[in-house]
């Protein structure tokens, strides 16, 4: 199968000149401009303004289940730290109240195709708890066949046997995401994550045994105590353990933000030019082991999904990154979790009690979002087509909104002219087009586009709270 990009261009001095906070684009809006007076009533009318439409569009379901069993100190998600497994199962009750509550919302307007657990830890809830929350979202929803939805689920390999990998499959899991970081053992001590090797390849051998579809890996890049040696070793291991695909995560060193990263050392930290030096050996690994260069983070083999959505234009970017299903809607469960439903964005209560207490209520426990208007829904697309497909067609976006693109976006077009000096990008009468030098700085392309931002007009912008573009 061909790529449907030449192989990225790694450009020091203009990654080095351009390297600037900014947001992974997720969502555009950002979750840091929702809105505290969007809540339940405007999560309901979302969805009725759907079945009045008729919508009957592929459904996506995320549930978050936020429980880990110790810390990993680079973490910056949204989890809780227990070893009272008791906390779980509370949290299970409260959660299959929303699935009820979110079932009963959604009845008839569309089957599952796409099901997610992130956390956190999922695999942190026990093999029987899984079995019970599995029946209980099936007897709430619709779900595709096995062979043609995607089932997922993030796993720690050091919580999980051999046997639970299969039980997992049993409970209708068709794809498995495993941590890994980093395997040199000084890395994993820095980070406390002492996690064999051995241990995840027994764990993915398992998985392929099982007929998981797809295994992916997470990788960080980065860490304390890594080197341009040790992460050559963790990726010939990774090479090796032949994954179908692989996220490669800039670590972002915000302790002001993140109280367990305060125990990393800063001086064990790689300079910011080893940092781009291991980015750069990590991309150029990768793509000679026969990966795809997806984006931003993510690679994947020709044959895989996320390889052949990018090639067919199904390619999105989601709250869990590079995605298929882009035309589903996305209805998300359990505490701090983000739904995506017509032209809004909504967020859970961020702490348990919050969470609770809105579910004892009877209302589902929405705190914040935003509901977008057309510029917002204008700009969404023009930023979700340069960060999948890598260029955009003018026409495209005339067609589908009463503007003309070159008026609308005149000062936009004009500051993206110091990207194409810098041979980032190619605008002509049709198309803008980013080049492979370009692709790791997408980031900083689709800022521009970011109304909120105010980097292409004179507007005041707001204050980032962002990881670094590159």
């Amino acid at each position: 199968m061909n790529t449907p990009f030449p192989p990225v261009e790694f450009d020091a001095r203009v990654i080095g000149k351009l390297s600037q906070s900014g947001p992974r684009y997720t969502s555009y809006p950002t979750a840091d401009r929702f809105q505290n007076d969007f809540g339940y009533g405007q999560f309901l009318e979302a969805v009725a303004s759907l079945r009045m439409r008729r919508s009957r569009r592929p459904l996506s379901l995320y549930i978050h289940i936020p429980f880990c069993d110790t810390i990993c100190y680079y973490c910056g998600c949204n989890k809780i730290v227990t070893k009272d497994h008791s906390k779980a199962a509370t949290y299970l009750g409260y959660l299959k109240q929303e699935i009820d509550m979110q079932g009963r919302l959604f009845d008839g307007m569309g089957q599952i195709e796409q099901l997610h657990f992130g956390g956190g830890t999922p695999t942190y809830l026990s093999d029987k708890q899984m079995g019970d929350l599995m029946t209980h979202l099936h007897a709430n929803f619709d779900f595709a066949s096995d062979a043609q939805g995607e089932y997922s689920i993030e796993i720690d390999p050091r919580t999980v046997s051999v046997e639970r990998v299969r039980s997992l499959r049993a409970q209708g899991f068709n794809r498995i995401s495993l941590g890994v970081q980093d395997f040199d053992p000084d890395v994993q001590k820095a980070v406390n994550r002492i996690q064999p090797e051995a241990e995840t390849r027994a764990v993915m051998d398992a998985a392929r045994e099982a007929g998981f579809r797809s295994i992916s890996i997470d990788l960080i890049y980065g860490l304390p105590k890594q080197t341009m040696a040790s992460m050559a070793q963790t990726l010939e291991k990774v090479v090796a353990a032949n994954p179908d695909r692989i996220a490669l995560y800039n670590y972002a060193h915000l302790p002001h933000i993140f109280k367990p990263q305060r125990r990393i050392a800063e001086a064990d930290l790689p300079t910011p030019a080893v940092k781009l030096e291991l980015l750069a050996m990590c991309i150029k690994r990768l793509c000679d082991a026969g990966y795809i260069y997806i984006g931003m983070d993510h690679f994947a083999k020709p044959e895989d999904e996320l390889a052949i959505a990018q090639r067919q234009g199904r390619l999105q970017r989601n709250f869990q990154g590079y995605s298929t299903r882009a035309e589903a809607e996305l209805i998300s469960c359990g505490v701090s979790a983000i739904s995506a439903v017509g032209a809004t964005y909504s967020q859970n209560e961020k702490t348990l009690d919050a969470y609770y207490e809105k579910l004892e209520s009877g209302v589902l426990p929405v705190t914040r979002g935003i509901k977008l208007d057309n510029d917002d829904l204008l700009r969404r697309i023009v930023i979700q087509k340069l960060m999948c497909n890598f260029e955009l067609s003018m026409s495209s976006i005339e067609q589908g909104f009463p503007i003309k693109f070159r008026q609308y976006f005149a000062v936009e077009l004009d500051k993206l002219a110091a990207f194409a000096d810098d041979g980032l990008l190619t605008i002509d009468d049709e198309w803008i087009s980013v080049t492979p030098k370009g692709r790791l700085l997408i980031r900083n392309i689709c800022m521009v586009f970011d109304r909120y931002l105010g980097l292409a007009h004179d507007i005041a912008p707001q204050p980032m709270r962002y990881s670094k573009t590159i």
